[in-house]
């Protein structure tokens, strides 16, 4: 009688593993301005459009953008969180923006809150505590994190995650 861990009854197995579902938590890194054009459309896109990254990611999982710069390739600094949210069911889609752009999203449901300064929080995320280099982590462009950290992190943009 083959047994599949998610199939195990634990009337019959009673020390067998049991599936453990927790919240995963994300920084995601783009532009602000990118960012706020994925608030205002419900979605996330990461890492250019790849679908990958976007892949990992489950539906009731956290993400929060972190944004180095207001407009993309370079333009004023902005180094601060500017949306958080929950990730909705269902998979990564394409969608066509145009001009032979059609990169894989996620809908994803924004909290409202303020852009939070990443620099006061530097010292108290379990990320980037005791970094020199902090911003290292962030290149890849989608890095998990602790529960604590996304906590933190909404907390510093005024916005309240029951829990």
């Amino acid at each position: 009688m083959a047994l599949n861990i998610q199939e195990t009854r634990t009337d019959l197995f009673p020390d067998a593993p049991r599936r453990i579902t927790t919240v995963g938590a994300w920084i995601a890194v783009a532009c602000a301005a990118h960012v706020a054009h994925g608030r205002a459309g419900g979605f996330m896109q990461v890492c250019h459009g790849k679908c990958g990254p976007l892949a990992r990611i489950a539906a009731g999982d956290r993400v929060a953008y972190y944004s180095p710069t207001h407009e993309r390739h370079g333009g004023r600094p902005c180094r601060a969180f500017t949306a958080i949210g929950t990730v909705r069911p269902g998979a990564p889609y394409q969608f066509d923006q145009g001009g032979g752009f059609v990169p894989f999203r996620r809908d994803i449901a924004w909290d409202e809150g303020q852009p939070a300064a990443i620099a006061p929080l530097l010292d108290e995320l379990d990320l980037t505590r005791g970094q020199r280099n902090w911003g290292a982590k962030f290149r890849f462009g989608l890095v998990r994190t602790t529960p604590e950290d996304l906590m933190r992190i909404a907390a510093a943009m005024g916005v309240r995650v029951p829990g």
